[in-house]
């Protein structure tokens, strides 16, 4: 076989599915694994669901996620354009529409819109329309004379009705299907653009793609796909169908759902690391099982044949985890340049924010847990008592209270507020009261965040919420232990 390569075609349609992602992926990595190159191909031929700035959306996901294509719209490698409506303007598809009707594997088709939808029908409670072959028997004449009189046409595939058309996918397997069960297709509309299913056929052929990935749901179609190869004699190309992608109740996976394209998990506070591992291993894993991996080692490890049939979950536990583990592996600089929009959303004093953040990195699944997780030191929240008590330390509210009512005094006599300072400070004290560390610790940090679970320890919030602040707090604790 030829040199790999392999094509990423989506449509400017608005922001990436996780579904286009990761066929992006795939196809990216398919070549990659194998040395050889990835395209990028704008499908516009359906100019009714085109959106201003969708073609700036595939552009930005792709340079952010590192799915560098070697030649497409902007990097030209001798077989563009590598936009449709652009291929289409030089009458490529058309050529190749009228060249399958002088081989007699085509035809113009006249129907108006009544007769179609006389030929709906219902099957398996869908309904469809199953064209009759109508156009199929017009002779030379009737045809040169419609075409004369401009009246509107489509030209359709002559698909056979006997017998039964079998393919090869990689994933699948062989899958045969019955011929009667295909429809005439559409090639060109009436508008004069090819129809996605065509302009993919010829495109794919015209510019040398080896390997085709795309989504289960293209299966129903490949019939076609190869009907028309077989028309024009052209070589058939390997094909992988990736499988369904679903949400926790195994339904598929909705625009809808809020999580749904890479832009709203970018949002959401997902890196765009994770979200390619998570999405590369929707439907695939290494042999080896690893789970955190990085794109270049993606890209070794990558091997189509070992990718699932069945439907892919998309397990937000699992993304929220995988984030996780790439927050805390990341540069302490790159992690708060990423954190600081959010640690400005709550903190509006004076704090050392990269002290802040460098707490919290470690503690953190996806950025926004950053603001809860840290608006206590701006202000303290209503708490409950009972989170004084903690039976492994031996503490109750009336030990809590008699613990902070010995502390206060040190607190106030303290000048230096460091980390290191106060560790020391509240450490002699616990070994001449013989308590043990965290006896003193606990109810200090309950006294100055209000919870049990805090970005830090007891010493290293007072030392970012200064003297002043600290003071204020463990009075206002007592206050309210004394009045329980």
């Amino acid at each position: 076989m030829s040199k790999v390569k392999t094509r990423f075609a989506p449509s400017p349609t608005g922001r990436m599915h996780v579904g286009n992602l990761r066929t992006a992926l795939y196809a990216y990595l398919i070549a990659k694994h194998e040395g050889g190159s990835f395209m990028l191909r704008i499908e516009d031929t359906d100019q009714e669901r085109f959106q201003e700035g969708a073609l700036e959306i595939i552009y930005r996901t792709l340079k952010d996620t590192g799915l560098v294509h070697d030649e497409g719209p902007d990097k030209d490698g001798g077989v563009g354009p590598y936009v449709q409506s652009e291929r289409n303007a030089q009458g490529i598809y058309l050529e190749y529409a009228k060249k399958l009707i002088e081989q007699g594997d085509a035809y113009y088709c006249f129907c108006d819109k009544e007769r179609l939808d006389s030929l709906r029908t219902t099957v398996a409670g869908k309904e469809i329309t199953v064209y009759d072959k109508h156009c199929l028997h017009l002779s030379k004449e009737e045809i040169e004379a419609n075409l004369a009189a401009g009246k509107p046409y489509v030209i359709r595939i002559n698909m056979p009705t006997e017998g039964t058309t079998t393919f090869h996918d990689e994933i699948y397997g062989d899958i045969s299907v019955n011929n009667e069960e295909l429809d005439d297709m559409i090639l060109i509309k009436s508008d004069g653009y090819p129809t996605y299913n065509f302009a993919n056929v010829v495109d794919d052929h015209l510019m040398g793609i080896t390997h085709v990935v795309r989504g289960n749901e293209y299966l129903s179609s490949t019939p076609k796909y190869n009907r028309l190869y077989e028309a024009f004699g052209w070589d058939v190309p390997v094909y992988v169908h990736c499988p369904l992608i679903t949400n926790e109740d195994h339904q598929k996976l909705s625009k809808r759902c809020g999580h749904s394209s890479y832009e709203d998990l970018l949002e959401q506070g997902f890196v765009r690391e994770a979200i390619v591992n998570f999405v590369a291993l929707l439907g695939w894993s290494p042999e080896d099982n690893q789970e955190i991996m990085s794109l270049e080692e993606l890209v070794q490890k990558f091997d189509y044949r070992h990718m699932s049939k069945s439907p892919a979950v998309f397990d937000m536990t699992k993304l929220r985890w995988m984030n996780g583990e790439y927050i805390k592996a990341m540069d302490d600089d790159k992690f708060y340049a990423m954190a600081e929009p959010y640690l400005k959303q709550v903190l509006k004093k004076d704090f050392d924010l990269k002290k802040i953040a460098g707490m919290v990195k470690t503690r953190i699944e996806i950025l926004p847990d950053i603001c809860d997780m840290v608006s206590f030191f701006e202000e303290m929240g209503d708490y409950d008592n009972s989170l004084y008590f903690n039976k492994k330390m031996k503490l109750t509210e009336e030990k809590s209270l008699e613990l902070l009512k010995e502390v206060l005094p040190l607190m106030e006599q303290q000048e230096d507020y460091s980390n290191d300072a106060l560790f020391a400070m509240l450490s002699a004290f616990g070994k001449e009261k013989n308590y043990k560390t965290g006896y003193v610790m606990w109810p200090i940090r309950i006294a100055v965040s209000g919870r049990q679970t805090t970005p830090a320890g007891a010493t290293e919030i007072l030392s970012v919420i200064g003297k002043e602040e600290s003071v204020k707090r463990i009075r206002a604790a007592i206050d309210k232990l004394s009045c329980n």
